[in-house]
């Protein structure tokens, strides 16, 4: 290896300023006389300059490189004149992108920097043709001042922006400057190549031409001036291809969609032409509210190279940016069900953003943030930044604060190049070279497309209204295709009439495809495929059925023991000791089974049947309150043991991660995961219920709608700590009436359980019906160590089946005698249950509603006809306007009507009994608390 370019000179080039000539000179002198007296970085740089063939002071004088001038035989200023030139060199790798010629619409001319000028470092107009010895860091072991120059400016300053020394790792800074400097993609396209680029450009303009003219005035997002991202993706793909990976998932928004569903996801143009005349995405026989075609994904497999690529487009929302971490979780469960858990190159995801979204969404630094961390990382995703300088009527002065819209991306370290949009080849060059980066080193890469926006934010938009001036810039700009066919044209690669030629041919192709819209009827939905195949969509008769999740006792027995257990040579923390033999006691005896004990058994069995199980949240491992302890920790060595993973041979596995504190990424994540792999039980848990806030929009835009905008089920589980114990408004509400607020079509569940049976079989269900929909569960906290909150082993086994509905369980007066029924859910039933039984009340009956939605309306009704002289109310512990009560109440009411009480005769509506409303969840005052707390638990019980 050539000595200088062996080292790592950066850590003690750095903080020296560009024309600090004189500190060098002195290390110089320094070590001259003692190789010790310098720091060992300085020793090795001055050492191999002198073993590199400069005459060495005090030394015998080996003989000079050739072509070294006579008037350089002078050791202390020839290697001097060396460390200048390295750092000469440095300042182009660090700050050369601050004069790369970047924006094709030119209205900006980048500044000088002194930084780049060589005067700085003492070189003058003299020093431009004398050889400097810089043992081949350019790939040149002796340059003069001129050549360095050009190769610099060539590499650093031309169509491509490079920024990479941010980055720690010093193999990936020298991979990267391998491949930029010298500017390779000068050379890199022989015209077979630019012939493809040309075609590929044609394809992305032509179809916005196209669309222009025959749907005037129609809102498509459209691509125009930024068309080069299209040959950037499908070169990244093929990249990725060639490198062994056989999936690729994307994420964008909705600028350029539909030219990427046609020209990389060969979404067949007939489609999208139908869709333009107002069309359905979606055979007739096909239910759901469907989504504006901007919106829409697809599926397909594509041939590259002879090898089959699964290419996906994950639907998503204007939400910009939303759909970032659902990609990411899906292609880390494609990387998962493959067996790719180490390498993960078999699958990659891209992702699109516009300029000023990547800057401004937190989710952009919430989906990096999760990039290496061992729960979320994927082996890297590529991001390409469709940057068109503008983010609606924003210009990028008021949009981001830092230099570049990608400095978020130095966060993770991800190298990133600008490249200016009007040179395809530059941006292809890029693209491929991002993608070889992310399979070598399984990080993330971005790539900053800068190009203009021809239409305003949409075709029916007037931009001059705010831009006047870029404007009238873009309307004399020539297209990014025409410019590259001219330039072909000129050099001879591409003749003016080959290319002209491929345009016509893909024209015609349009207007076939146009045609054909006019009758197009799409013949199925992709939705229930591959993984998928043997689901169905959900029905309405669920309520009707019991779902098959009882487990035989030997098998919960066999669960049970090993999560009691743990090695000999493993120290366990004696707290969590005497919680592990008081659940070997619950199975001994099969009594006395609480919530975390339940959950583990749901779990358990779900691994002895072969599903994988992934739980992530903050601090999910042991659990926010200290229950579950799903991975325990070596009180001496930190060693991790998971004891779910060890109850057999041949059992699949459980992961359980403590996320980073995020929500709305992580949340975003699960979600992504559960669209890959609907065989694994996957569940987020938020650190307190209300944390979920955060995350509403993976919430409203993906959960509750997703199946009915895009057909794309999910079976994720959200479990929310709930419940009023007097710790304050943020840390007793998840918001119950929100996600019930969602609730239509029978598109979720949402459950607030009393019992660990009622929680286990729940879980259980999500994998043993023939169709996936979202979970919420109100999760316990006072319940999870409440001596009544619990299960015998019996209500798991042979059987036992998920209760909708809980009846009473004392004894009580006749049924006819019963004067009132107390409807509630969750928690408060225990405060009911225990203040009956403490007063010794016998003719009011509790019932419990464990699901609240689907409503169990025939369910209720059978209950309530027992009943037929007693008040219905129904409690609840959150405020009127909170909680459950104005969802249901319509809904009782009808469950009661069924039960034979109709009209406006006495007991045919419930009444309320509950906190009144109010604008903040809880009080925050302990006193108070309980004051309500008891308040309303006797206006329950008092007739």
């Amino acid at each position: 290896m050539d000595a200088i370019a062996g080292l790592n000179i950066d850590s003690f080039l750095d903080g020296i300023k560009s024309g600090d000539a004189a500190y060098v000179a002195g290390l110089y002198d320094k070590w001259s006389g003692d190789h010790a007296s310098v720091e060992p970085g300085w020793a090795a740089l001055f050492g191999a300059l002198s073993s590199g063939g400069l005459p060495n002071a005090g030394m015998s004088r080996p003989q000079a490189p050739s072509g070294v001038q006579p008037a350089l035989a002078d050791a202390r200023a020839a290697t001097l004149d060396s460390i200048r030139a390295l750092m000469f060199i440095r300042a182009y790798r660090v700050r050369g992108h601050l004069e790369a010629q970047l924006d094709p619409l030119g209205l900006e001319a980048p500044k000088s920097h002194p930084e780049l000028d060589p005067a700085t470092y003492g070189f003058g107009p003299a020093d431009m043709d004398r050889p400097i010895f810089i043992d081949h860091v350019l790939g040149r072991e002796t340059a003069t001042l001129r050549e360095i120059v050009a190769i610099l400016r060539s590499s650093y300053c031309g169509p491509i922006g490079v920024e990479f020394m941010h980055i720690q790792d010093p193999d990936q800074k020298s991979w990267i400057q391998r491949r930029i400097e010298g500017a390779p993609w000068t050379t890199a396209f022989d015209a077979s190549a630019k012939r493809d680029i040309l075609t590929h450009l044609t394809e992305a303009e032509g179809f916005e031409v196209f669309c222009q003219k025959k749907f005037v005035g129609t809102k498509r997002f459209g691509l125009e001036g930024g068309e080069s991202v299209i040959p950037a993706v499908q070169t990244a793909i093929e990249t990725a291809a060639a490198n062994g990976v056989v999936e690729v998932a994307i994420g964008m928004p909705h600028r350029g969609r539909l030219n990427t569903l046609v020209n990389v996801m060969k979404k067949p143009f007939s489609a999208v032409f139908s869709e333009f005349q107002g069309n359905a995405s979606s055979p007739d026989d096909v239910q759901g509210s469907g989504d504006v075609k901007y919106h829409l994904g697809t599926s397909t497999d594509v041939e590259i190279a002879g090898r089959m690529v699964h290419l996906s487009l994950q639907p998503n929302p204007s939400h910009l940016e939303a759909v970032d971490p659902v990609v990411v979780g899906k292609i880390r469960a494609k990387q998962d069900m493959t067996g790719d858990r180490r390498g993960r190159r078999s699958a990659m995801a891209i992702l699109m953003h516009g300029d000023a979204a990547f800057a401004g969404q937190g989710l952009v630094a919430e989906t990096l943030a999760m990039s290496q961390l061992i729960g979320y990382r994927t082996g890297g995703t590529v991001h390409f930044i469709v940057n068109n300088q503008i983010g609606f009527t924003t210009v990028p002065a008021h949009a981001y604060s830092g230099l570049y819209c990608t400095d978020i991306a130095k966060s993770i370290q991800a190298p990133i190049l600008h490249v200016n949009g009007d040179n395809p080849e530059a941006v292809v060059f890029c693209a491929r070279l991002l993608t070889e980066f992310r399979m070598q080193f399984g990080v993330d890469a971005v790539l900053d497309i800068v190009c203009y926006r021809r239409h305003g934010h949409n075709e029916s938009d007037e931009p001059a209204f705010t831009q006047p001036l870029m404007y009238k810039a873009i309307r004399a700009q020539k297209t990014t295709r025409t410019l590259y066919a001219e330039r072909l044209a000129a050099e001879g690669s591409v003749p003016a009439a080959e290319g002209e030629a491929i345009q016509a041919r893909f024209n015609a192709a349009l207007e076939e495809a146009f045609e054909a819209g006019k009758t197009f009827k799409p013949n199925k939905a992709d939705w229930l495929e591959g993984r998928w195949a043997g689901l169905a969509p959900a029905t309405k008769d669920d309520e009707a059925k019991e779902d098959a999740t009882a487990v035989p006792l030997d098998a919960l027995s066999e669960v049970g023991l090993a999560i009691s257990h743990v090695p000999d040579d493993f120290a366990v923390n004696p707290k969590i000791a005497r919680q592990l033999e008081a659940k070997r006691a619950m199975i001994e005896t099969g009594e006395g089974i609480d919530w975390a004990t339940g959950e583990a058994l749901a779990f358990g069995t779900l691994l002895q049947e072969g599903h994988f199980v992934r739980l992530s949240g903050e601090d999910c491992q042991r659990g926010t309150f200290s229950h579950r302890h799903a991975v325990l920790i070596d009180q001496n060595t930190q060693a991790e043991y998971t004891p779910l993973n060890h109850i057999k041979d041949g059992q699949a596995t459980i992961e359980v991660f403590n996320s980073l504190l995020s929500e709305v990424g992580v949340l975003g994540f699960e979600y992504g995961y559960t669209l890959a792999d609907p065989k694994a039980l996957v569940l987020w848990e938020a650190q307190f219920g209300d944390f979920a806030n955060g995350a509403q929009v993976i919430i409203d835009q993906f959960l509750a709608s997703g199946e009915s905008k895009w057909l794309r089920m999910s079976g994720l589980v959200m479990l929310l700590p709930h419940g009023f114990e007097g710790q304050g408004p943020e840390h007793s509400s998840a918001r119950l009436e929100r996600y019930l607020q969602l609730c239509a079509e029978r598109n979720m569940q949402v459950c607030n359980f009393t019992t660990p049976a009622s929680y286990f079989h729940a879980l259980r269900r999500q994998l043993k019906r023939n169709f996936r929909k979202p979970l919420v569960v109100m999760t316990p906290k006072s319940l999870l160590r409440h001596k009544l909150a619990v299960s015998s082993l019996a209500d798991f086994g042979p059987g036992s089946s998920f209760q909708l509905v809980i009846p009473e369980t004392d004894a009580l007066v006749p049924d006819t005698d019963v004067r009132r029924v107390v409807l509630s859910t969750g928690k408060v039933y225990y405060d009911l249950l225990q203040a009956r039984r403490d007063k010794g009340i016998r003719d009011v009956a509790l019932i419990r509603l464990e699901q609240l939605y689907p409503y169990p309306r025939k369910t209720l009704a059978k209950l309530l006809a027992q009943y037929p002289n007693a008040e219905v109310v129904w409690c609840q512990e959150e405020p009127e306007n909170m909680g459950a009560w104005t969802f249901l109440d319509r809904r009782i009411e009808a469950s009661l009507a069924d039960a034979g009480r109709s009209g406006m005769g006495p007991g045919a509506r419930p009444r309320y009994i509950g906190r009144r409303e109010a604008a903040s969840p809880a009080t925050g005052f302990y006193k108070v608390h309980n004051a309500e707390q008891a308040a309303l638990v006797e206006d329950a019980l008092t007739i």
